[in-house]
């Protein structure tokens, strides 16, 4: 595999296998876990910081292992689901950060490069997010919009 914006090839080497089952120190029941990362979500966290307070003030190492699904379905069932898909919330906020930087410093190069790499990554993930239907088919990236929609 190569990486997006690069001729090289990625990282290589092998990686811990995935555990198949729930860690036997894992305490809290389905129920309990499913109510624990509703109160979070509600509270404002996203799903993956969601899955991070779980794993360390709980304990629960994988909430998909503890529950038996992914931890964003299971807050879509509960009614909590984000406007924007969390990794295009993520590239919108780095971008609205290097649009300020390169207002203060247009002669930045690599920066400039960065920002219209990161462009080109947030317009090919709305298209396979707009295929998905997890975006508006009228939904498109333009850079005022980044703004509006990160604040």
């Amino acid at each position: 595999m190569s990486r997006i914006h690069s001729g090289r090839k990625g990282r290589s080497g092998s990686h811990r296998p995935y555990p198949a089952t729930a860690p036997p120190w894992a305490t809290l029941s389905r129920e309990e876990v499913v109510e624990e990362a509703v109160k979070l979500a509600k509270s404002g966290l996203s799903a993956a910081q969601v899955g991070i307070t779980l794993r360390d003030t709980q304990g629960i190492p994988s909430v998909r292992l503890a529950t038996g699904r992914r931890l964003t379905p299971l807050l879509a069932d509960h009614g909590i689901k984000p406007e924007l898909p969390e990794d295009i919330q993520a590239l919108l906020k780095r971008v609205v950060h290097l649009q300020r930087h390169l207002g203060t410093h247009p002669r930045d190069l690599s920066n400039q490069r960065g920002l219209s790499l990161m462009e080109s990554r947030i317009r090919r993930l709305a298209r396979y997010y707009r295929q998905q239907k997890l975006l508006p088919e009228n939904w498109s990236y333009t850079s005022a919009t980044a703004v509006l929609q990160v604040e």
